[in-house]
C-alpha cells in the first residue's frame, strides 16, 4: 500500500511538474525599459509588458511573451488617441508606484503583481501573490485576479441566464443557441450569445474591458471562490482597467475606449414594427405589397401611433445558393411594385421603412451578384466554395455591396437594413446551418464581423438619407454600440422566454450598449393573449419599442389579440409618444456618457445586494421604475422598492424605500414608480413623431426630494447635434421642510426651435400655502389643486427664467 501511495504521488508531482511549464508565466520584474507620455514599458524574465495611462482613471496593460504586440484594430476601439497624464513614478527595491489623480498601480516585482488602488489607498483590484498574475498557455492567455469576499460582477453583454456573475462561469463568443429541435438548441437561455461584450464591472469601483477578439473564458468565483480569471483562445493578453467608482462613471470610461451610442432619429423613439408582408416562411405566395401597405393603413385606422416599418425576410425572391439564407437583391414576383409601395408607406406619413437582409450575396433569376462579386474578390472564400459572405472588413467590399446591391432598393425607397445572422461568419448559423469561412485566421474575426457587418449600411445609408443612421442587428459585440442599436433575438412566445429577454436588457445595458429592442409579444409562435399584453407593456416602455412576429396567420399586431390586447397597447403606445421628451433626453445622456435608458437597480445602487438579483424591475432613465409582470395569471407581484420615497404612478400613493412590497397589477396596470425627486416632461400624443409641431410641455414634479434634470433639444433628424446645433434647458428643485423652489432656465444652445411654454403639475401631499411665480403672488383657483397635484401654467416661455416659490 506504502508504494502504491508512493507511486500516485510522484504521478501527481509529475502531472502538477507537466502543467506549470506548459503554463509560461511572465516572470519577474527585471528592469523599467522607458517611459514616454503616457506609456511605460517594463522587462519581465519571460516577456514585456505595457502599460498605458490613458486617463487619471483608466490604464491598459499590454502582456507579451514574445516580445511583439499587436495593431491597433478599428471594430472594438475607436479611440486610442488620449491626452497626456500627469503621473507620478517611484521605484524601490521592491515595488513600483505609479500615481494618477485618481489611481494608485503598485507592481510588486518579485514575484511580478499588479495592484491597484484608488486613492484614499482602498484596494481595488489584485493579481494573485503567486506569480500567476498572467501566464500562456498554448494559444490561450490568462489573467488571474483576488476575488474580494463581498465583491459582485455585472456586465458580459446580452446574456439570457443570470445578471450577478460572482460564482458562475461563461465563455463568450457570438452565436445563438446550436441544434435542433429549437426546444433545446437554439432556446437555451444559457447558450445564447448574440452580443457577447468582453467586460464587467465590479462593485469594488472598477470595471474591465479585455480587448481581444478571440473567444473568451470568464471564471468569476466558480472554480476558485477566491480568485476570478479571464482567458482567450489566441491574440494579446490586452486589457483595459476603467476606474469609477460608480457604474456610471466605469461606462463613461468604458465607452470613451469602445465609442459613444449616435443620436438615433428622434422618430426612432416612436413604435417600430416589422412584417412578413403577408407570408412567413412556406407562405411566401401570400406577400404582397398591398399588404404592406394595407397594414401601415390599419395602424393608421385604429390610432396606434407608429413611425417605423421594416420589411422581413420575404420581400426578397431566395437564391439558387443559399436559399433563404442569402440575398439576390431581387422582390418576389408578388411585390408588383415596390417604388410605389414606398411612396404610399411614406404618405401615410412613416418617418422610415427599411428592409431585411443577410450577409450573403446570392444569385437571383436575374442578377448574378454572387457570380459577380466572386469574380471581383469581394467575398471571403470557404473550404468548399469560393465564398458568398460580403468581406464587410474591406472598404473596396463594402462599396461594391452597396452600389450594386442595396442601393436597388435605397433608390427604390429604402432608407435602413436590418442586418440578421451575423453570427454565421465562422460559426454554425442555425436557421441555415451555414457556417461560412473556417480557419485560423478567421477565428479572430468570428466576432469582429458583426460590428463590420452594421457599420456598412449604418454609415452607406446616413450619408444616402443625409439625416442620422438608422441600422437594426441581431448579433454583436465590444463597440457594437456605434451602429446603433441591436434586438434580442428570436424568443418564442412563451411565459419562460419573457423574463430571460428583460434580463438580456438589464445586462446589454451594463455593457456599454443603450439603444436595445426585443420582439415584443416574443417571435416565434402564438402568443397568449395575456402574455401578449404583458410582454408589449414592457416593450412599449423599454429602450426601442419593436413589435415583430413570425407567426402565420397572426403575426403579432395587436388587433389580432382581441379587444383587451387591443387596447392596452393603445393604451401604452400612447404613453410612450407622451414620454418622449422624456426619452429623448436620456437617449441624449446615453449619448454622451454611456448610461442606457434601460437600467438594472443595480447601476445606481451597486451597494445594495437586495438588487443583485433582480431581474424583473428597472428604471426606464433616472426616475420611472418599471415592473413587468411575468408570471401568467399574476393579478399581484412583488416589488422592491430601493432607498428613498416612490410614488405609485397610478394611485398616487407614496412608499417607503428599501423594502419590498406586494402590489397590484390588474392586466391593464404594469407597476410603474416613480422616485424622489422626479422631473418628468410630457407632451401631447402624436399618431407620429412630426405630425406636429411641440409647443408647450407638461413637468410632473414629485418635490418629495431635491433634484435637477436637464432638458434636451435639437432638430431630431440632422447631424448637426455632432458640432453643438441643440439646446438644452436645466430645471431644478430645491426642498426644504417649509418650502419647495423649482427653477426653470432660459434654454441655452445654438438651436432654437419652437418656443415652449410649460404646465407644471406639483405632486403634493397637502394644499400650499401660498405660492410665488417670478417673485409675484400667484393667485391659487379652486381647481388648480386636486387630487394632490397643483397644476400652475406660467404666462413664459423657455426663452425665459421661471421660478417658482411654494410655501407648504
Amino acid at each position: 500500500m506504502k508504494y502504491i501511495f508512493l507511486i500516485i504521488t510522484s504521478f501527481m508531482m509529475l502531472l502538477i511538474t507537466i502543467k506549470t511549464n506548459a503554463q509560461k508565466h511572465i516572470g519577474n520584474y527585471e528592469n523599467l525599459i522607458s517611459e514616454k507620455e503616457n506609456i511605460i514599458k517594463l522587462q519581465t524574465e519571460n516577456g514585456l509588458v505595457i502599460i498605458e495611462l490613458c486617463t487619471p482613471s483608466i490604464i491598459r496593460f499590454r502582456t507579451s511573451w514574445d516580445n511583439t504586440f499587436e495593431a491597433n484594430e478599428p471594430w472594438m476601439v475607436s479611440n486610442y488617441n488620449w491626452e497626456v497624464v500627469n503621473y507620478k513614478l517611484e521605484e524601490t527595491e521592491s515595488v513600483l508606484n505609479i500615481t494618477t489623480a485618481l489611481l494608485q498601480l503598485k507592481i510588486q516585482k518579485h514575484p511580478f503583481r499588479i495592484q491597484l488602488f484608488d486613492k484614499k489607498g482602498n484596494l481595488l483590484s489584485s493579481e494573485t501573490n503567486n506569480s500567476l498574475g498572467s501566464f500562456q498557455e498554448n494559444k490561450t492567455i490568462s489573467s488571474i485576479k483576488q476575488l474580494q469576499p463581498d465583491e459582485h460582477f455585472f456586465g458580459f453583454g446580452e446574456r439570457m441566464d443570470f445578471l450577478d456573475r460572482r460564482g458562475k462561469k461563461v465563455r463568450l463568443d457570438v452565436g445563438r443557441g446550436i441544434g435542433r429541435p429549437h426546444i433545446t438548441g437554439a432556446y437555451n437561455v444559457l447558450k445564447a450569445n448574440y452580443c457577447p461584450v468582453p467586460f464587467f464591472m465590479s462593485t469594488k469601483g472598477y470595471g474591465i474591458f479585455f480587448h481581444n477578439a478571440h473567444p473568451t473564458t470568464w471564471d468569476m468565483g466558480l472554480t476558485n471562490s477566491n480568485n476570478y480569471s479571464f482567458s482567450a483562445e489566441g491574440g494579446e493578453l490586452d486589457y483595459y482597467f476603467i476606474y469609477g467608482p460608480t457604474f456610471t462613471n466605469i461606462l463613461d470610461g468604458y465607452t470613451s475606449i469602445t465609442g459613444k451610442s449616435p443620436l438615433l432619429p428622434k422618430f426612432a423613439l416612436g413604435l417600430q414594427v416589422g412584417t412578413y408582408s403577408g407570408g412567413t416562411w412556406g407562405h411566401e405566395e401570400e406577400t404582397s405589397t398591398d399588404y404592406v401597405v394595407a397594414l401601415a393603413q390599419k395602424f393608421r385606422d385604429f390610432e396606434i401611433p407608429l413611425d417605423i416599418l421594416h420589411l422581413d425576410s420575404t420581400w426578397r425572391i431566395f437564391g439558387e445558393n443559399g436559399g433563404k439564407g442569402a440575398t439576390t437583391f431581387e422582390w418576389r414576383e408578388t411585390f408588383k411594385n415596390p417604388e410605389k409601395m414606398f411612396s404610399d408607406l411614406y404618405d401615410l406619413n412613416l418617418n422610415m421603412v427599411g428592409v431585411h437582409l443577410r450577409p450573403r450575396f446570392d444569385n437571383g433569376k436575374k442578377l448574378r451578384l454572387l457570380d459577380a462579386a466572386r469574380k471581383k474578390g469581394f467575398v471571403y472564400p470557404e473550404e468548399d466554395n469560393p465564398g458568398e459572405f460580403v468581406n464587410f472588413f474591406d472598404q473596396e467590399s463594402v462599396n461594391w455591396w452597396w452600389e450594386n446591391g442595396v442601393m436597388r432598393v435605397a433608390e427604390q425607397g429604402a432608407m435602413f437594413l436590418k442586418t440578421d445572422e451575423g453570427s454565421a461568419f465562422g460559426r454554425k448559423a442555425n436557421e441555415s446551418n451555414k457556417t461560412g469561412p473556417q480557419g485560423e485566421s478567421i477565428k479572430a474575426l468570428h466576432n469582429l464581423f458583426p460590428i463590420a457587418y452594421a457599420k456598412a449600411p449604418y454609415e452607406k445609408f446616413q450619408e444616402f438619407n443625409k439625416i442620422r443612421g438608422m441600422n437594426q442587428t441581431r448579433e454583436g459585440y465590444a463597440g457594437i454600440q456605434r451602429y446603433p442599436y441591436i434586438f434580442a433575438g428570436d424568443w418564442p412566445s412563451e411565459w419562460q422566454y419573457f423574463e430571460p429577454v428583460i434580463k438580456a436588457g438589464l445586462n446589454i445595458g451594463l455593457s456599454g450598449v443603450g439603444n436595445w429592442s426585443h420582439c415584443m409579444g416574443g417571435f416565434e409562435h402564438v402568443a397568449d393573449p395575456e402574455l401578449y399584453i404583458r410582454w408589449c407593456q414592457f416593450g412599449l416602455l423599454s429602450p426601442i419599442a419593436h413589435l415583430f412576429g413570425m407567426e402565420h396567420p397572426n403575426y403579432k399586431e395587436p388587433w389580432n389579440y382581441g379587444d383587451d390586447a387591443l387596447r392596452i397597447f393603445k393604451q401604452y403606445d400612447k404613453m410612450r409618444y407622451s414620454l418622449i421628451p422624456y426619452l429623448y433626453s436620456y437617449l441624449y445622456v446615453n449619448h454622451k456618457k454611456g448610461t442606457p435608458l434601460m437600467r438594472a437597480l443595480v447601476l445606481h445602487y451597486q451597494d445594495d445586494e437586495n438588487v443583485y438579483n433582480i431581474t424583473n424591475q428597472y428604471m426606464l432613465g433616472e426616475s420611472l421604475m418599471i415592473c413587468p409582470v411575468t408570471e401568467k395569471g399574476a393579478q399581484t407581484r412583488v416589488v422592491y422598492l430601493p432607498k428613498g420615497l416612490w410614488t405609485d404612478y397610478w394611485t398616487g400613493k407614496t412608499f417607503e424605500g428599501k423594502k419590498h412590497y406586494n402590489v397590484l397589477c390588474p392586466i391593464d396596470k404594469l407597476p410603474i414608480f416613480i422616485k424622489e425627486g422626479a422631473i418628468i416632461p410630457t407632451q401631447e400624443t402624436l399618431n407620429y413623431i412630426g405630425e406636429k409641431e411641440i409647443k408647450k410641455l407638461i413637468l410632473d414634479v414629485y418635490p418629495n426630494a431635491s433634484n435637477t434634470f436637464t432638458l434636451y433639444n435639437d432638430d431630431g433628424k440632422s447631424l448637426a447635434y455632432q458640432n453643438g446645433y441643440f439646446n438644452t434647458t436645466d430645471i431644478a428643485t430645491q426642498v426644504s421642510e417649509n418650502n419647495i423652489i423649482l427653477n426653470i432656465n432660459a434654454a441655452k444652445g445654438e438651436f432654437k426651435g419652437n418656443e415652449i411654454t410649460y404646465t407644471i403639475k406639483f405632486h403634493l401631499d397637502k394644499k400650499p400655502t401660498s405660492v410665488l411665480v417670478n417673485n409675484k403672488t400667484y393667485l391659487m383657483k379652486d381647481n388648480q389643486f386636486q387630487d394632490g397635484v397643483l397644476t400652475i401654467s406660467p404666462k413664459t416661455t423657455n426663452n425665459d427664467k421661471i421660478t417658482i416659490y411654494i410655501n407648504k
